[in-house]
């Protein structure tokens, strides 16, 4: 054996001799390498795209506001009270019977039963359904007041003026998109980058970017850099589709104030997927994991329903989970038109909690299973 054999012979370990292709070059194949293993993977698609518009679609539709969501009453006799009940608000079923009616709320068929017989009122209601049951309640309550108040003849002391802040054209999509949007961008990029490096970890994939001329932290910066983009595209498009006159969606003045807290969510949920993806040790445990994470998140920071109305320790936690800022921030300056006093927080506080999680994913990180 030859001393030129000997020298340019590497040993394991150690990365191989040659020209060292610059940092940026380095990068840039990185990140087409993920972004093309991104594409082409039919899973990461779907999660990315479809589910979010899927959501959408369903929400969307159902949420409408084209006078569907009126509650079904049951009537019997004829007065002063059935007369008024608000046609916008109740849909009035006539009985003949009032043990028809009854029965026809135990078999949930409607949401009360109202029987006026001469100066009499009696309403029936099913307490299985809070909802429905508190608004037959205040509806009718509040139609025998009325009618109290105009039998006696006085003018009433105080009068109630009621008028929403926003637009009257406003829907329920506008405060429903920025929670769908949220919770897409935050499964994209936490499923992604978990199941991402499961898979490079178990194909030998990261064991060979190690001993690439590569630096760390180019790997860092191409999955960081792809999620990102996707997050872009994702709201491009979801943002497109809201917009189409089947939904309705309208942006408020300021609403490319939205990226900043988008890019930042998408970095907060890229470190829940790299801590994930350090833990797994297979891309089914990666799944199951960041589904188990950010699933129970969504319900808990109100992206599908309001948490007005929810238990106080409910609000309490929505407020320090990274989706509940996510989707408060965007809804403040995509939906209510707040400017950049209502950015700074958001993302000051999901950057923090990317670099919490990043650290400690940085900790568990292992190259090789």
């Amino acid at each position: 054996m030859s001393a030129t054999d000997v020298t340019t012979r590497s040993t394991p370990g150690t990365r191989p001799a040659g020209p060292r292709p610059s940092t940026s070059g380095q990068l840039r194949s990185l990140s087409r390498a993920m972004l093309r293993s991104f594409f082409r993977d039919r899973t990461s698609l779907l999660f990315a795209f479809l589910f979010p518009l899927m959501f959408l679609v369903v929400f969307g539709l159902v949420f409408r506001g084209d006078g569907a969501g009126t509650t079904p009453l049951a009537v019997v006799g004829e007065g002063p009270v059935v007369t008024a009940l608000p046609d916008d608000v109740v849909e009035s079923v006539a009985f003949e019977d009032a043990q028809e009616a009854v029965a026809a709320v135990e078999a949930g068929d409607v949401a009360g039963a109202v029987i006026e017989q001469g100066g009499e009122v009696t309403l029936y209601f099913a307490a299985s359904d809070q909802v429905q049951a508190g608004t037959v309640q205040q509806v009718v309550s509040s139609v025998i007041n009325e009618a109290n108040l105009a039998a006696t003849g006085q003018p009433p002391a105080i009068t109630l003026t009621t008028q929403q802040v926003e637009s009257e054209r406003f829907g329920p999509i506008q405060f429903l998109a920025p929670g769908i949007l949220s919770w897409g961008v935050a499964t994209s990029a936490a499923f992604g980058a978990a199941l991402t490096l499961v898979a490079w970890r178990n194909r030998q994939v990261l064991r060979r970017l190690r001993l690439s001329p590569a630096p760390a932290w180019t790997i860092v910066a191409a999955r960081v850099g792809v999620s990102l983009l996707v997050a872009l595209l994702q709201a491009v498009v979801f943002i497109a589709v809201a917009m189409l006159p089947v939904f309705g969606l309208e942006l408020a003045g300021q609403w490319w104030l939205a990226l900043p807290i988008l890019l930042c969510g998408t970095c907060s949920f890229l470190g829940v997927g790299l801590l994930v993806g350090a833990i797994a040790k297979t891309e089914e445990a990666a799944s199951a994991l960041a589904n188990f994470i950010v699933l129970p998140m969504a319900f808990l920071s109100g992206v599908f329903f309001d948490l007005s109305a929810a238990p106080s320790w409910m609000q309490s936690v929505s407020r320090v989970l990274p989706l509940g800022w996510m989707n408060d921030g965007i809804t403040d300056v995509l939906v209510r038109g707040e400017g950049v006093a209502a950015v700074w927080l958001p993302c000051l506080v999901l950057l923090a909690f990317a670099l919490v999680v990043g650290a400690a994913a940085t900790r568990l990180f292992r190259w090789e299973s």
